[in-house]
């Protein structure tokens, strides 16, 4: 019989034990949402609030409902800028964070 694990319980142990691990989600996160990936991005910055301050307390830091902010970040979720900046900025302000933008150069555009 295989040991099986839930993947939320995992992720959560895992930003306890390793700040760094943390701080790649969120990166990766706001890396997925530029790139035109929103349900992963929103899927992953739902586990990492999950994995630190939880819905409740990103209800206070936003001055959102919970519940809200539950089907914001759900796979099909379609957050305001606004909101995914107030999430953004929470969870940054809870990892003791910041994030940077690095421009790359980009391919030939015929926009």
């Amino acid at each position: 019989m295989a040991l099986t694990r839930n993947f939320k319980h995992t992720v959560v142990e895992r930003v306890e034990r390793d700040p760094a691990f943390a701080k790649a989600l969120l990166d990766e996160a706001a890396t997925l949402f530029l790139s035109g990936e929103a349900e992963t991005a929103r899927v992953i910055l739902r586990d990492l609030v999950n994995a630190t301050l939880g819905f409740e307390r990103l209800a206070e830091a936003t001055e959102k409902p919970s519940k809200s902010l539950h089907r914001m970040l759900s796979p099909k979720g379609n957050p305001s800028m606004d909101n995914l900046a107030a999430i953004f900025s929470a969870v940054q302000h809870c990892l003791g964070v910041g994030l940077k933008v690095h421009a790359v150069k980009a391919r030939a555009s015929t926009c």
